[in-house]
């Protein structure tokens, strides 16, 4: 898979993926942007997303896609993830889902991720632990979060 990826996951499309125009329906690509972000989550030593997560874990606080190619069955797409930017609270995740079949870049997208207490009902700051662990899988310091960033619709 092109780029700088530090976690990748295979996915097989399954016949059940595609809709009524026979490629892959636009919120498939959200499931597989999950599993890889799920993946990315288990390499910086987080619990799967459940009842551990009740005390420190991550609500989306908005996400996006990009499609560029359609995908159809059979296929493997190569899905990548990344931490592109880091606040005291936040994190911005990019995806890249790169179709064998069609040898490219078949969609793109993004997450914004919040720190969440699930007890207290709010945002928190970024563990220390995980703030760590994301520099060192990213290989280094990340900017911080754009002001304004997953914003769809301008503020009134």
């Amino acid at each position: 898979m092109p780029g700088p990826f530090p976690v990748t996951i295979a996915v097989d499309v399954r016949f059940r993926d595609m809709d009524a125009f026979a490629h892959v329906d636009n919120v498939v690509y959200f499931e597989y942007f999950e599993m890889a972000r799920v993946a990315y989550l288990d390499r910086i030593g987080m619990p799967i997303p459940g009842p551990a997560w009740h005390d420190f874990g991550w609500v989306i606080g908005s996400t996006c896609c990009r499609y560029k190619a359609p995908v159809v069955f059979p296929d493997t797409l190569e899905v990548g993830t990344r931490v592109a930017a880091m606040s005291d609270d936040r994190l911005l995740m990019e995806y890249s889902a790169f179709s064998r079949k069609l040898g490219r870049a078949a969609v793109e997208g993004q997450a914004l991720l919040v720190a969440y207490d699930f007890d207290a009902g709010c945002a928190i700051p970024i563990r220390d632990d995980i703030r760590k662990a994301v520099r060192e899988l990213e290989g280094g310091p990340l900017p911080k979060v754009p002001r304004g960033a997953g914003r769809i619709f301008p503020s009134a």
